[in-house]
């Protein structure tokens, strides 16, 4: 990965008790306004790569990999799986963009970073200036519409989330044949669209037995204690401006309807658009996500 972040530089930062592996374009970037990417499953941080030099004259970018997630620590987990709930993850974000110097701030979260991106709007509305959102709708609204057709296309959504050793001990056999099936089967050309350089990254991560482990308590806090947070905030609402982009050929375009999803939960009018391919809209069409990116955030 020698040059396809250049000018970005790479380094771990101690938030609490947890390391977090980032990227970032500080040195050069300062007086822009700061602008976190958050990645999504089975991914990391590398997933922006073909955006993320489209907008470093314009912003300053920093790029975490989640807990749980590339190189970021993995760190143990409870019956509750509160280590990888969406608030221990939000929490992450804004102790990090702090540390960093911002206090205030845009973010685009993408899949799994989409909802660490929600839970933080809600819990620290202070630190949210404005919220971009990737083919997602909320995660208490898609399991409550649950049907056969959901199921069927997200099926890890519910294997995912079986009691350990099941699913670990099932993906670990084959941690690259399983990271194949789910990027291939999700986006609009296959395999096609991903740079060689992020899937051997992307299975460099998923060999790891601990990422394994992490991404499934990641799933199983979504349908637990992620849904008991969205159920007792059921009257919080995103308070910052809200912009939601899905692919046309994904199932959230399909089953669900991401706008109206995401006006009850929030205060603002929701505006978004889809666009052309699939889920992998950072890899699938970086130059159109870039200059939403750009018209969203005020950087025209």
């Amino acid at each position: 990965m020698s040059d396809w972040f250049a000018g970005f530089e790479l380094e771990r930062r101690l938030i609490g008790d947890v390391h977090l592996n980032l990227r970032h374009n500080l040195g050069s970037a300062r007086g822009k306004p700061p602008l976190l990417l958050l990645h999504g499953f089975p991914q990391t941080h590398a997933m922006w790569h073909k955006v993320a030099p489209l907008l470093a004259a314009h912003f300053a970018l920093v790029l975490p990999d989640l807990r749980g997630y590339g190189d970021s620590d993995k760190p143990p987990s409870d019956a509750a799986h509160a280590a990888y709930s969406k608030r221990a993850m939000a929490a992450d974000s804004v102790a990090l963009m702090r540390m960093l110097g911002f206090d205030r701030f845009a973010a685009c979260g993408h899949d799994r970073g989409g909802r660490v991106a929600h839970r933080m709007a809600l819990d620290h509305p202070q630190a949210v200036e404005r919220l971009m959102l990737l083919d997602i709708s909320p995660t208490l609204t898609m399991y409550e519409r649950t049907d056969m057709q959901f199921a069927r296309a997200y099926y890890h959504w519910f294997f995912l989330i079986q009691p350990q050793p099941l699913p670990e001990t099932l993906i670990g056999a084959d941690p690259a044949f399983f990271l194949r099936k789910k990027l291939g089967g999700w986006g609009s050309h296959g395999l096609d669209v991903f740079d060689p350089r992020a899937l051997a990254e992307y299975e460099r991560c998923i060999s790891d037995p601990a990422t394994i482990h992490a991404m499934c308590e990641d799933y199983r806090a979504a349908a637990s204690i992620d849904l008991e947070h969205d159920r007792a905030d059921a009257q919080a609402r995103i308070a910052c401006p809200l912009y939601v982009l899905w692919g046309e050929s994904g199932v959230v375009h399909r089953l669900f309807a991401p706008i109206a999803d995401w006006q009850a939960k929030a205060f603002r009018t929701v505006t978004g658009r889809s666009t052309p391919g699939g889920h992998y809209i950072a890899e699938e069409t970086p130059e159109l996500l870039a200059a939403e990116m750009l018209s969203f955030f005020g950087q025209r």
